[in-house]
């Protein structure tokens, strides 16, 4: 598909950082954890949370019978460096799964190809050192055209490669059917409206599904 903009999210950063808001707040929950480390694209910018993709991933997990608890910890304007500093907070958590959404404002502000790999590839590594480690998966982003082919390449090439070298599960593209749909985007044409947040969900949940299904 033809890629404008994508990358997402999130040129508008958040006035102080969130924290993760799980979709419950009962303290008694004993599910194991599915955390979604991610930028607006995950927080739902502009929606209420529980149309973003992470909240409609619980309603799946629910359906499908598969004991888990979302938390959905993204936070608007984050760049990959910024996810990888929140990292430890968030595997205070002990998640059995962690869901990893960055590089969205990398692409959109530019900045270094090698920054962003380095930066994943951190991310990843700390968590399988985390004991006990969770499962990972590694969300596809891509970078927006205006940048050049071959910047655009190495971006994109960014994801599967860091998830084969982790044994990472990898959704390909989280907006693969949304990225430049006028009708399933917010008037900023970046940041999906409820309908693109459900698109996204299926997106992630091909793959997620199949994790899920393995360690439950």
């Amino acid at each position: 598909m033809a890629l404008v903009l994508l990358a997402a999210g999130c040129s508008e950063r958040a006035p102080t950082p969130q924290r993760a808001t799980a979709t419950t707040t009962d303290s008694a929950d004993t599910r194991p954890v599915i955390v979604f480390l991610g930028t607006s694209l995950t927080a739902g910018l502009g929606l209420d949370p529980s149309q973003a993709y992470p909240a409609l991933i619980q309603q799946k997990l629910d359906s499908a019978g598969l004991a888990y608890r979302v938390v959905n910890a993204g936070v608007s304007g984050e760049t990959s460096s910024d996810a990888r500093a929140r990292l430890a907070w968030l595997l205070r958590m002990d998640p059995a799964v962690l869901v990893v959404e960055t590089g969205a404002n990398d692409g959109l502000r530019g900045l270094s190809v090698d920054a962003l790999r380095a930066n994943l590839d951190t991310i990843l590594t700390v968590a399988q050192r985390h004991q006990p480690p969770p499962r990972l998966v590694v969300i596809g982003m891509q970078a927006p055209p205006n940048l050049g082919s071959r910047y655009t390449e190495a971006f994109r090439e960014v994801f599967p490669e860091e998830a084969e070298k982790h044994d990472a599960a990898l959704v390909p593209f989280l907006l693969e059917g949304v990225g430049g749909v006028d009708s399933l985007n917010q008037g900023d044409g970046i940041h999906p409206t409820a309908a693109g947040q459900r698109v996204l969900a299926e997106n992630v949940w091909m793959t997620l599904v199949k994790v899920v299904s393995r360690t439950s």
